[in-house]
């Protein structure tokens, strides 16, 4: 599954150093991953919520922050929409970003 929008994670972890092994880890592990629907990643991922329009919100470390990506399963595309702290993800829409 391909991954568009590294750099997003690239300048988060720069300005929070302490996620950067999380999302480089997260982007690891989803990168070779080829997630069918839902519900393959909430056996990887208990703790992920799903949104409307394939989108899904992961906790990083311990619930610190907050990742969006938008899954297309047809074609394995995953974009990333959104990092940020917990805090900063309460002022979002996760539904439309």
């Amino acid at each position: 599954m391909r991954i568009l929008s590294k750099k997003i994670l690239r300048e988060f972890w720069l300005k929070h150093a302490d996620s950067e092994q999380q999302l480089k880890s997260w982007y690891q592990e989803a990168n070779k991953t080829n997630w069918k629907n839902a519900k393959q990643i909430k056996i990887k991922y208990p703790s992920a919520s799903f949104l409307s329009d394939n989108r899904v919100v992961f906790n990083i470390k311990g619930n610190t922050y907050r990742l969006i990506v938008k899954i297309n399963y047809d074609y394995q595309l995953k974009w990333i929409r959104f990092v940020g702290t917990h805090a900063q993800y309460d002022k979002i829409d996760a539904s439309k970003i």
